[in-house]
């Protein structure tokens, strides 16, 4: 069978359950690297850091919220992991190039050098100034989270749905 005459749905069980593992593995681990960063490197705190998530929506305001600010910027965090483990499984299902790449030799390495850092690029240089009316500062913070999103973002999210979507097509071929 070719790529061309499999056919899929997005909204199948098994594709959802992985977007879910997916969404909650990177989640719980990238909510871990940026909380060392924040605690360990930067002398903040976690409250800080995810009221800081919930600014881009409710602006600075957001970090005198208490709980409830660092709540949402959790479940805006979540959020945000669950939508790029989305997106994932949707181009792992409809470009091959990527399938035959995550069956190469460390395929799940080469494809999440290119998704982790793609996922930061577009969330620092497009999302968040679009919602906080500001360009981003491009500094070391900055490249340290561009590095970061390999192993924290991209490896959990390409692990997850890669193999799991390929294993769905090795099983129909």
């Amino acid at each position: 069978m070719s790529d061309k005459d499999v056919q899929f749905s997005i909204f199948d069980r098994e594709a959802l359950s992985r977007v879910a593992l997916a969404g909650v593995i990177t989640g719980v681990i990238d909510g871990l690297f940026s909380s060392v960063l924040s605690v360990a490197f930067y002398h903040s705190t976690v409250t800080r850091l995810f009221q800081g998530v919930a600014a881009t929506l409710l602006g600075a305001e957001a970090f005198n919220g208490g709980v409830q600010t660092f709540a949402l910027g959790v479940l805006m965090h979540f959020g945000v992991a669950f939508g790029w483990s989305t997106v994932f499984l949707l181009i792992v299902k409809r470009a091959p190039w990527i399938r035959r790449l995550l069956n190469s030799r460390y395929g799940v390495i080469k494809v999440a050098s290119l998704y982790g850092p793609f996922i930061w690029l577009a969330m620092s240089l497009a999302v968040i100034p679009a919602l906080m009316y500001r360009p981003p500062a491009i500094n070391v913070r900055w490249l340290i989270q561009l590095i970061g999103h390999i192993p924290f973002v991209g490896i959990p999210i390409v692990a997850t749905i890669g193999r799991g979507t390929l294993r769905s097509y090795n099983q129909r071929d």
